[in-house]
């Protein structure tokens, strides 16, 4: 559908149209991407989505025409702004990318339903066929349920794994740390008066302590005997 556009209008006028236009395609390219999106694309398009698909042609049109009469307008002018020759290489780019998105959009909400339709048929023979042949049908649910099974058991089996491995290693470091203090005790036990020294340091924590202890214990009588 063609713009209604008049000579008198002016280039404000037409820019300020071209910019609202250009924001209602967005919109709309918005709301028809969706329609790939659903889980369950129908079989065909609803009638939503051919009304969106067709609004969205009709604004790509409008926007070409008041483009076509900013065009004649500038031409006409015989010193036109940098600023307009600007303004009107960017509409005229946004419309070139909105019908670039429109068609990549329908190719691939097409190619979405032509996907879902196939799996679709595939499921439908699947069904009849089980139908017609249900001592198959059975056999291949117990075969399902066998996968499902060993699925389950190498999935408790890796983490039955895992665990072994953590509790290996955690020996492992056990191990380690307990080597480290036997060459430690025998190190301090081959430096002369190193375990007269820990001794004397052990001994001054405990006294510490002691004085501590009875300090405190001295407060609290004294704080319990004038309260």
């Amino acid at each position: 559908m063609a713009a209604t556009t008049s000579p008198t209008q002016g280039w404000a006028q037409l820019r300020q149209q071209a910019r609202s236009l250009e924001t209602q395609t967005e919109m709309l390219l918005h709301t028809y991407a969706q329609f790939s999106n659903q889980t369950n694309i129908p079989p065909k398009p609803t009638d939503e989505e051919r009304h969106t698909e067709t609004r969205l042609q009709e604004l790509l049109d409008k926007r070409e025409s008041v483009i076509s009469h900013l065009t004649r307008i500038l031409t006409s002018d015989p010193s036109p702004s940098a600023m307009k020759q600007n303004n009107l290489s960017l509409l005229s780019a946004k419309l070139s990318d909105h019908r670039r998105d429109l068609s990549r959009l329908r190719s691939t909400l097409e190619s979405a339903r032509t996907r879902a339709n196939l799996l679709g048929s595939v499921r439908d023979d699947i069904s009849a066929y089980r139908a017609a042949n249900p001592e198959q049908g059975e056999a291949d649910y117990m075969l399902d349920e066998r996968g499902r099974l060993d699925r389950s058991h190498d999935v408790a089996d890796s983490v039955l794994s895992q665990a072994y491995a953590v509790q290996d290693s955690f020996a492992s470091q056990r191990e380690r740390l307990a080597h480290i203090n036997r060459r430690i005790t025998l190190a301090a036990s081959q430096v002369p008066g190193i375990n007269t020294l820990i001794t004397r340091i052990s001994a001054r924590k405990r006294r510490d302590g002691i004085i501590m202890g009875s300090f405190i214990a001295f407060c609290f009588l004294m704080f319990w005997f004038f309260s």
